[in-house]
Formats: C-alpha cells, sequence, structure tokens
C-alpha cells in the first residue's frame, strides 16, 4: 500500500508540473491572439481593395497581362502550404497538410505537375519525413509573420509564374492556408492566386465566390498596363501576407484551445490520482487496525 501512495503522490506532482506549463502555453496564447487577431482585421481591407483593383482593371480593359491571362494547357501547378513552426496547437497544421493534400490531388488528376512551396517546420518535417520533393520553404515566423517574408515568398512565385513550365516554372499558383472565422473555428482554405481570376468583373477576397458588394469605378491612368505591372506583385504580396496573418491568428486560437483541454485534463488526472492516494491509504489505515485487532484477539485467547 506504501508503494502505491508513493507512485500516486509522484504522478501528482508529474501532472501537477504540467498543468503549469500548459496553462502558461494558454495564457501566452490568449495574450498574443488578441494582437493577431487585430492585425487580421487591419491587413483584410486592403488585401480585398487591391484584389477588386485589379479586377476590375482587368475586366473593364482589353490589355492581355501575363499575370491575369489563362495559359492554354496548363502543365505545372505552384502550392504554398502554410502550416505552423511549433506543435501543441491540435489538429492545425495536420488540417492544412490534409487540405493541401486534396488539391495536389485535384490537380494532379487535372494533368498538372505540383510544385509544392512550404511555409511552416510542420510542412517541412512532413515532407522531408515522407522523402517528398518541394521546390523552397520558409521558416521562423508562423506565429508572428513579418511583410518581408510575405515580399519574398510572393516574389519567388511571380519569378515562377512569369517563367512559365516551358522554361522550368509554374503556369498557376495556389495557397493552401487557414482561414481565422473565429476563436471556435478556424477553415483551411485553397486560393488560387495567379493567374487571377475574375468572376463578372468582380473581386472575390477569400477565394469562396462571394464578393463584398459592387465594384467601384476605376480611371486607370496613364495606362491599364502600367497600373497592372504596379498593382499586381502588391496583389500577391498582401494576398500572401493576409494568408500568413490569418494563420498566425488561426494557429494562435488552436493552441489556445489545444492547451486548455491538456489543463482541463490535467485536473482531472490530479483528481484521479488524489483519490486513488487517499483509497489506497484508507485501505493500510484498515489494515493495520485489522492487524492491532487480531494480535489483540490473539492475545486475549492466549491468556
Amino acid at each position: 500500500m506504501g508503494a502505491q501512495m508513493r507512485v500516486y503522490r509522484q504522478r501528482t506532482k508529474s501532472v501537477q508540473s504540467m498543468k503549469k506549463i500548459t496553462r502558461a502555453m494558454e495564457l501566452i496564447a490568449a495574450s498574443r491572439v488578441v494582437k493577431a487577431r487585430q492585425y487580421v482585421k487591419e491587413s483584410t481591407p486592403y488585401a480585398i481593395a487591391i484584389t477588386r483593383a485589379c479586377s476590375a482593371v482587368a475586366s473593364h480593359s482589353d490589355t492581355a497581362h501575363p499575370l491575369t491571362t489563362e495559359r492554354e494547357n496548363p502543365k505545372r501547378a505552384a502550392v504554398l502550404i502554410v502550416t505552423s513552426d511549433r506543435g501543441l496547437a491540435g489538429a492545425y497544421s495536420v488540417n492544412a497538410i490534409k487540405k493541401s493534400g486534396e488539391l495536389i490531388e485535384r490537380l494532379t488528376n487535372e494533368g498538372k505537375e505540383v510544385v509544392p512551396f512550404l511555409a511552416g517546420r510542420k510542412a517541412v518535417s512532413y515532407y522531408k519525413f515522407r522523402r517528398r520533393e518541394y521546390a523552397a520553404e520558409w521558416t521562423g515566423f508562423s506565429d508572428k509573420p513579418d511583410f518581408e517574408t510575405a515580399r519574398e515568398i510572393g516574389q519567388r512565385l511571380v519569378d515562377e509564374f512569369t517563367r512559365g513550365s516551358e522554361e522550368g516554372g509554374v503556369d498557376e499558383v495556389h495557397v493552401v492556408y487557414t482561414k481565422f472565422v473565429s476563436m471556435v473555428t478556424q477553415e483551411p482554405q485553397d486560393l488560387r492566386l495567379l493567374p487571377l481570376e475574375v468572376v463578372e468583373g468582380e473581386a472575390d477576397a477569400d477565394g469562396d465566390g462571394n464578393p463584398d458588394g459592387p465594384t467601384p469605378l476605376y480611371e486607370f491612368e496613364p495606362s491599364p498596363e502600367q497600373v497592372l505591372d504596379a498593382l499586381l506583385p502588391k496583389y500577391v504580396t498582401s494576398r500572401i501576407f493576409n494568408a500568413l496573418l490569418q494563420a498566425a491568428a488561426s494557429e494562435l486560437a488552436a493552441r489556445q484551445r489545444a492547451m486548455k483541454s491538456a489543463t482541463d485534463n490535467a485536473e482531472e488526472l490530479i483528481k484521479t490520482y488524489t483519490r486513488l492516494a487517499n483509497q489506497a491509504r484508507q485501505a493500510e489505515i484498515t489494515q493495520e487496525i485489522s492487524e492491532i485487532v487480531g494480535g489483540a484477539s490473539a492475545l486475549a485467547d492466549a491468556s
């Protein structure tokens, strides 16, 4: 009985230590997700506006720009997969990788060769463990992305798209990221960045076919070609930056929820081990009393 009590007490101390760690991580994630949500709120209107402006230029002019023109028989497609750098965030990275797998399967069935680009150590580990090839990786910024990283990623994807599949580049650019809906809901999404999709002259900011209101009227100066040359690289960078911010907010929200669940489970384990230790102690006391009573009875019978 004494050995059981020691085991239960040791386990209780271990679980209490883990509870302190998970509680601290929960509080850290809760404090950081507030800023992450604010960044998403501030960057989304700009991403929507620049997308709608690019769509307006492409739909209201006869300009055939390389970044807005559908290519005949596209052969290669780039897929940027956005995951986290660290774990302990529930199924956040798993869901993003699963969504990318569905997109890759669909593109492969269309006869296109997929070229993965990875953002986040979880995606890199996933591909390296399975010995799959990928074109480039960016890590170390998942929970706090910066604009320079988004610009670097955007420039690389634009360069690959500009080269085209005939010169070793790509004909399409897709992004898989996790959209932040609320603290409870985060949805993995895939979005085609290039060539720019235009639906009846209206831009779809989220890639779900629901534009936000009517398209404003624009005047293009000095020319639609020059406007597109200036806007489209900014469009790609802003959309990637917004996707990274959405993913960061989703990661922190998922980590807060996962750590709260771990803390609650730790509390339940502590209660269970405490109850088992008390039962073992009561059994030991009962056994000692029985031994004392038995000894006293034996002495009384002997006398």
